[in-house]
């Protein structure tokens, strides 16, 4: 990888809020949702996205300018009491000479054994080659992500893909009743960690779309349902949509625009110990598209002598 002051195009003077305003602007310009058509968009962005790892960090910036890690994060060896990575070592007042810790040298230690930085690195954390990740070794960052799935998707389940911050596309399920807001983990899927480290988490946020119908709040869900003028004044039997399918209702007498009536248990459905939330429906009155004569001749009789005013509270 590049360096990565050269990906966010900041000088190495620039400060944090420099560093985040330059990968951010980055990030907007070559987001993959952004630019569906052009391939070379999402290797940009994830080259943004790793530059701003090791800047983004002060520990990892730190590192890197001095030398201790490359641009991808991954650890340079600075070489060990007085051995330099070339393998050669110098006497004060001497000439360099050759190191005999090639594999197979004769001078080498317990009979010309080969000399293996990462044997060093095992016993500074505390593990070994082929005993599995080392001990204290620093998990992997964790990366966001979000998702937006139907209402249907989000009651009856599913699956969907997400794009994570690094690029990457991953496949995610989605469990049946999931709310708003609400995260699923991905165990592994996150950032690599650092000598030998175990790897970070993918943290995907789940949005559920707008419906033309249904509003959802918590587990709960709203509709706006449309009656008659002479429902509401005759009240009876309707036909109310819900997630599960249409269920019938009855409607009160007298029944005002904006009064709501409580279905329960037809919201969100149950999960585990969760119970299922309720569809809370707001009526409103509605009247025909086209006012014909009759209708309009009874409402001028009716009026002439049941007279109120509806809005006596609000003047």
């Amino acid at each position: 990888m590049r360096d990565p002051y050269t990906v966010l195009g900041v000088p190495k003077s620039a400060d944090a809020d420099e560093v985040k305003k330059a990968y951010r602007s980055l990030a907007k310009k070559f987001h993959p949702d952004q630019n569906k058509t052009d391939p070379k968009a999402k290797e940009k962005f994830s080259e943004a996205n790793s530059a701003y790892e090791i800047l983004g960090d002060e520990k990892k910036r730190g590192q890197f300018d001095r030398g201790e890690i490359d641009a991808e994060g991954k650890p340079r060896f600075q070489g060990f009491d007085g051995f330099a990575a070339g393998g050669r070592r110098r006497h004060p007042g001497a000439q360099e000479y050759e190191n005999n810790f090639a594999a197979g040298g004769a001078g080498g230690p317990r009979g010309g054994a080969g000399f293996d930085p990462s044997d060093i690195f095992a016993d500074f954390f505390g593990g070994g080659r082929g005993r599995g990740r080392p001990r204290g070794a620093p998990k992997g960052e964790d990366l966001q992500g979000s998702v937006t799935v139907s209402l249907l998707e989000a009651v009856m389940g599913g699956s969907a893909r997400v794009a994570l911050a690094n690029g990457r596309t991953l496949e995610v399920k989605i469990p049946a009743g999931i709310e708003e807001g609400k995260q699923i983990r991905l165990k592994g899927q996150g950032n690599p960690g650092v000598m030998g480290g175990e790897p970070g988490d993918a943290l995907v946020t789940v949005r559920i779309a707008k419906h033309p119908w249904f509003r959802v709040e918590g587990r709960d869900v709203r509709l706006d349902l449309p009656i008659t003028v002479y429902e509401a004044v005759l009240g009876g039997k309707v036909q109310v949509p819900t997630l599960g399918g249409a269920v019938e209702m009855t409607l009160p007498p007298g029944s005002n625009s904006g009064r709501t009536l409580r279905l329960r248990g037809k919201g969100l459905p149950a999960v585990g110990t969760t119970p299922a939330g309720d569809l809370f429906v707001t009526l409103r009155v509605t009247l025909p598209e086209k006012i014909d004569p009759e209708f309009e001749g009874l409402m001028r009789k009716w009026a002439s002598v049941n007279t109120y005013d509806p809005r006596k509270d609000m003047v």
